[in-house]
Formats: structure tokens, C-alpha cells, sequence
């Protein structure tokens, strides 16, 4: 199972990577994220961060990467959103949603947008 994640931030560069921090420091996530890159630019140093690719096996960890984004969010300024691509599911979370929420409902947005990554799954008859 493939999970593409995108940040649309200011600088959604340092999103990205600063996210991908956080995603990495699970165990049940380490060794599975990995950064895309666009190809720099003409004149560019560098290569660009454009998204983040997260490989589960069967089952996966999709309950512990909702509840690391929605974390992720909650410590975030501004207009901060994250897009979390499976296949033809997209779940949408922004930090103005997050920060509002009190315990019940944290869990309760990361059931679900687990719930909708597995969803897409079993629909795509992947594993």
C-alpha cells in the first residue's frame, strides 16, 4: 500500500521535511517514509521536496500516521493543511481544524481519516 502526502504551507518545502521528522520518529513508521523530489528549477542549488510516499505493508500502521499528522497539525500557525492521498481516497486535515478539538474529537478525526485510508484499500483490493 502506497499513501501520498502533501503540505500546502508558505514554504511547504520545510513542511514536508519537518512533517517527515515526526513520521519517522515511530517506530511503527520508520524506514517507510520517503521524500519525493521535483527536479530543481533552472538555476536552482537543488532539488524540491514535493511530497512524502509512505509504504505500508498489509494491514499497515494507518491508525499511527492519521494520529502523527493530526499531532503534527496541532503544533502548527496559520493556514497549514495536509492532503493524504490512497489510491482515489483523499482526506484533507488543517491545522485551523485541529487546534479547536478537544481529546474526544482528536480521536474521533483519527479514526477516521484511518477509516477512509483503510476504505480505499479494501477497495482497491490492495494490501
Amino acid at each position: 500500500m502506497e499513501i501520498l502526502v502533501t503540505v500546502t504551507v508558505g514554504d511547504s518545502a520545510d513542511g514536508l521535511r519537518d512533517l517527515r521528522s515526526w513520521l519517522v520518529e515511530e517506530p511503527e513508521l520508520r524506514g517507510r517514509v520517503g521524500l519525493v523530489e521535483a527536479e530543481p528549477a533552472a538555476g536552482a542549488l537543488g532539488p524540491v521536496p514535493e511530497m512524502l510516499q509512505v509504504a505500508f505493508g498489509a494491514g499497515g500502521a494507518l491508525a499511527t500516521l492519521a494520529g502523527v499528522v493530526i499531532a503534527w497539525l496541532g503544533n502548527r500557525g496559520g493556514e497549514v493543511t495536509v492532503k493524504i492521498t490512497r489510491g482515489d481516497a483523499v482526506a484533507e486535515v488543517s491545522a485551523k481544524g485541529v487546534k479547536s478539538l478537544d481529546l474526544a474529537q482528536t480521536r474521533a478525526l483519527t479514526t477516521h481519516l484511518a477509516e477512509v485510508l483503510k476504505n480505499a484499500e479494501d477497495t482497491n483490493g490492495a494490501g
